[in-house]
């Protein structure tokens, strides 16, 4: 217990210094800066897997799996890998959300802070069921296997054409009815008074929107890693990195998703492969290195393909 709360501690320490103390004063904030921030984040990630070590080694932290240092380490970090990957889906669904609402530049982490600070408390709630689910009944494993392949399906079969559009949404369309919305922004205003009617902002609808999106990816995201471990820990851990980490990353990958246009089909495969273990775990026992190593080579490989067909695409526009 003292393991938790010292964890969500830390968690609330450096969201009220995020913005009472190094975002304070809104701002554009630069690649240059967002850069540095996710560099910041990803190390932090990979050193407390450490952490991680240390706690199993002296048994701080209950241990319902009964893994070993070195296994729970692997798990972390294959879990947070896995949260990273399908949080690419977010920053593009985030972009969209911002560029329809036209929230400006510097006004963007505040929602962004606001909406990490939800999906914390979300994510908690869901994986804290979703672990509950698979120890009681243990065929919902099978479940959340179908779902993570049938995921992985449909997104190899949507078609491009088919964007999200915040304005049409059901979120959007389901608040104008139950508040007044103003379509002008007043600096870093969640809410205006107009007329003695107080009334929503763009920010705020940009961040409901947001948030509500982030369960619906949570759907997905939740149940993969639950296919690396059950731990409460482990799982709440990874998903929490990730979703701090989250912000940044937009804020670096802003002006340049369309460069990473194929990573999709690492994504696909990073949910057809968990989906299988999860169906399989009666039948194949994959080791965790094996996981680890099949994940972040379909990073890598999503990556190093986006970049390499860019740059062709580039060249044959020039030409």
């Amino acid at each position: 217990m003292i393991v938790w709360i010292s964890f969500l501690a830390a968690i609330l320490l450096f969201l009220a210094l995020d913005l009472g103390v190094f975002n304070k004063t809104p701002h554009i904030i630069s690649s240059k800066e967002a850069g540095k921030w996710t560099a910041i984040w990803v190390t932090l990630s990979f050193l407390f897997s450490g952490v991680i070590y240390w706690l199993y080694s002296n048994n701080y932290i209950s241990n319902p799996d009964g893994l070993k240092p070195a296994a729970a380490s692997i798990k972390f970090i294959t879990g947070y890998l896995i949260e990273l990957s399908l949080s690419v889906d977010n920053i593009f669904v985030i972009a969209i959300i911002f560029s329809s609402f036209k929230i400006p530049r510097k006004y963007q982490h505040r929602v962004l802070f606001w909406g990490i600070l939800g999906a914390v408390i979300f994510r908690g709630l869901m994986i804290y069921f979703g672990v509950l689910l698979i120890n009681k009944f243990s065929w919902t494993t099978y479940v959340f296997g179908i779902f993570l392949v049938y995921t992985a399906i449909r997104m190899l079969f949507t078609n491009e054409d088919d964007k999200f559009e915040p304005k049409k949404s059901f979120v959007y369309k389901t608040l104008r009815k139950i508040m007044p919305i103003t379509s002008h922004i007043d600096e870093e205003h969640f809410f205006v008074k107009r007329r003695h009617i107080t009334a929503a902002t763009p920010l705020f609808v940009a961040l409901v929107i947001i948030e509500v999106m982030d369960v619906i990816f949570a759907l997905d995201s939740v149940p993969a890693i639950l296919a690396i471990t059950n731990d409460p820990f482990l799982v709440f851990s990874s998903n929490i990195f990730a979703i701090l980490g989250l912000r940044s990353m937009y804020f670096f990958l802003a002006n340049m998703l369309e460069k990473f246009a194929h990573l999709e089909y690492s994504l696909i495969a990073i949910l057809t492969f968990v989906g299988l273990k999860m169906l399989l775990h009666d039948f194949i026992e994959i080791p965790e290195w094996v996981s680890l190593v099949f994940i972040a080579v379909s990073l890598l490989t999503g990556i190093i393909v986006s970049i390499k067909l860019g740059k062709e695409t580039v060249a044959e526009e020039n030409s």
